[in-house]
């Protein structure tokens, strides 16, 4: 059938588009002098930190594919490695490209204006976008070639899913790990005791600062989206494999509803496309409005071309619904998040710094846990509308429609950090003032940005892990007789027990790595603002080295455990307790990583902003005890809304893709 090929083409073509992309960037100026040694620095330090990442990610995937080949055959160990790929080259792409942007962009807002600068920041995120998107087309539309024509062969890709979750958490887990030990390093020191601005050059730790915004925000977050896009996909090829005949009667054919998934996202690719256009036209207006005509574009894009492939394939009308209401949903989720983190509730948790960072932080805990209601009930809403229109089958393509256009989604989350850098080296070289005051409204529309994307990206990750835990229930069906998910067997509840405790121990562990590795990041700042002679009167020179190796160790040393529970606990309790036990813990482990995820993202996010509110001059502005306060909130927030809140998306999915892997052992 020659549409069974337009996945892997299209995958091409937008690797293509992507890298067209980075040529364009390629032509703006980066200056020279002190501005191009600072962006060489940043990216010299990302690309350092990502070798020494990869080359301990080889070791553990090597280990795993071995296991994978002797238990469940080469063709799912070629799907695992496939899949451990495309994601470490998402990740090195993305981040190769976002640290030559943010010179540039901080050059074009020198020398061009707010319009050429949104654009070249905007296209850096747009080539990581693009670059998610097309590897996971073209890796699974390869492996759909190879395997998912027989519904006999099709388990064999879930192994792309298991590879590409894998390499996420620990990318995810290392970057926010690095980044977040970095900030709140360079904060409390350089903000708090030193009295000096955000990325003052004179401060050690502000050039791993910049790398972490890299590693964390665009490498991590990259992984972290692909694998959510690969594992819906790979969900609903599993469901619409191992449904009964009478649900094909009702909803369309074997074939068509295996490849629709893969059908959507091509669409999906070329709408996301289209959006990316849409930001250009608009670049010289507003840049907050063209951010937005581009998502809302892509999404209206993308339900029209949805409904056009559907009714091609000759399937039921009630799947486009299900692909609506995840489409729809997804947008919900980014609006609520919007609110929680830039609206209303982050000027009263400014305010509450009127009375120290005790009421600051409670009030930020107090919204983080408030907004987690809507967001919920959206998914709640997503689920009984898609099942209703087209049964458990919905549930996957709904995912998939909330995922299908994460070019776009993926380029406005990535083009947060890159503002981000361009501000700080705007900073750091001395830019003149109105150059500063384009990149502050750029960064501060990147906070948005990306406090919508990590929204999404929960969102996301918890329909594209529902899909996975019915494709792994179908897939036990298949092999146990009479296996069933009741809440009245004693296995299934300590299942959903023991599924509760992870989502817990690996924010801890995550959080606990970030202030061990903050510790010793303060200890050589004020070292440094110690020992080196003229450093604060700018005179001296920092060793930006020294605190760059600092997070880097600490990162590579504590990724190790969070990446390996994730992995071994389903085999652990399937095998030891057996399928049911490992379906509730699946389902524990679901709910719980959820609500925390969302809480302490928007509860980061909150007070984040709060901190920003009060610089702009409001409460006091700069240098006030409220200021003071709300940096507290901010420290705090660091590692809630960067490193351990988004290890849950990853984490749920990692364990339901290894289950899914395991099934047929079970």
């Amino acid at each position: 059938m020659v549409l069974t090929w337009i996945p892997a083409l299209l995958g091409i073509v937008g690797l293509f588009a992507a890298f067209m992309l980075y040529r364009i960037v390629l032509r703006y100026p980066a200056g020279s002098g002190k501005v191009a040694e600072i962006g060489e620095a940043i990216h010299l330090g990302a690309m350092v930190f990502l070798k020494r990442e990869y080359s301990i990610l080889a070791v553990f995937i090597v280990i795993v594919a071995v296991l994978l080949s002797l238990s469940l055959g080469l063709s799912t160990t070629f799907a695992f490695l496939v899949g451990a790929l495309s994601s470490a080259l998402a990740g090195y792409f993305g981040m190769f490209s976002a640290t030559r942007a943010n010179v540039r962009t901080a050059m074009a807002a020198n020398n061009h204006g707010q319009s050429e600068a949104l654009t070249v920041a905007f296209y850096g995120g747009s080539i990581m976008g693009l670059t998610v998107a097309s590897l996971g087309l073209f890796g699974l539309g390869t492996l759909y070639l190879m395997f998912g024509g027989d519904p006999e062969t099709a388990h064999a890709i879930h192994g792309f899913g298991m590879g590409a979750s894998s390499v996420a958490l620990f990318s995810r887990v290392g970057g926010g790990i690095f980044t977040k030990s970095a900030d709140v390093g360079a904060d409390l020191v350089g903000k708090v005791e030193a009295g000096i601005p955000e990325d003052d050059p004179r401060n050690p730790g502000v050039i791993a600062d910049n790398v972490g915004d890299n590693v964390g925000d665009v490498a991590g977050m990259g992984s972290d989206i692909f694998e959510s896009y690969c594992g819906a996909i790979i969900a609903t090829i599993a469901m619409a494999s191992t449904m009964s005949w009478d649900v094909y009667q009702q909803l369309g054919t074997q074939q068509s509803l295996m490849f629709l998934p893969l059908g959507l996202a091509s669409v999906g690719l070329l709408c996301s496309m289209l959006g990316i256009v849409l930001v250009r036209m608009f670049a010289h207006r507003d840049p907050h409005l063209a951010l937005r005509i581009g998502t809302i574009g892509a999404s209206v894009f993308f339900m029209f071309a949805a409904w056009v492939v559907i009714a091609m394939a000759d399937i039921s009308i009630g799947v486009w619904g299900a692909v609506l209401s995840g489409a729809v949903g997804g947008i919900i989720i980014g609006v609520v998040t919007e609110y929680y983190t830039g609206g209303k509730p982050v000027r009263d948790i400014a305010q509450c710094g009127e009375t120290g960072a005790a009421t600051v932080m409670i009030a930020g805990l107090a919204i983080g846990m408030q907004s987690v209601v809507v967001p919920v009930l959206t998914i709640c809403t997503i689920i009984f509308a898609s099942t209703q229109m087209s049964g458990l089958y919905g549930v996957g393509i709904a995912a998939v429609g909330m995922l299908a256009t994460v070019g776009m989604t993926m380029a406005i989350d990535a083009y947060g950090p890159v503002a981000d850098n361009a501000g700080g080296i705007a900073e750091m070289a001395g830019m003149n003032k109105e150059t500063r005051q384009i990149t502050d409204s750029l960064d501060e529309l990147g906070n948005t940005t990306a406090a919508i994307g990590k929204g999404f990206a929960i969102g996301a990750a918890a329909l594209a892990a529902l899909a996975i835990i019915t494709a792994y229930v179908q897939t036990v069906s298949l092999h146990v007789h009479d296996f069933s998910l009741l809440l009245n067997k004693p296995t299934v509840l300590i299942g959903l027990f023991i599924g509760g405790i992870f989502p817990f121990l690996v924010a801890s562990l995550t959080m606990t790595a970030v202030g061990d590795a903050a510790f010793e990041m303060i200890k050589e700042i004020r070292r440094q603002f110690r020992e080196i002679p003229g450093l604060m009167e700018g005179t001296g020179q920092p060793d930006h080295a020294t605190c760059i190796s600092i997070a880097t160790n600490a990162a590579l040393k504590k990724m190790v455990l969070p990446g390996v529970l994730a992995v071994a606990a389903p085999v652990m309790v399937g095998f030891g307790l057996g399928p049911e036990a490992l379906g509730g813990m699946l389902g524990g482990a679901l709910v719980c990583c959820v609500l925390l995820a969302l809480t302490m993202s928007n509860a980061g996010g909150a007070w984040d902003n709060a901190k920003k509110h009060v610089e702009k001059g409001n409460f006091g502005g700069k240098g006030s005890d409220v200021h003071k306060a709300v940096v507290v909130g901010d420290t705090v927030g660091d590692p809630f809304k960067d490193t351990a809140g988004p290890s849950m998306n990853i984490l749920i999915n990692v364990m339901a893709i290894v289950s899914l892997v395991i099934a047929p052992l079970l």
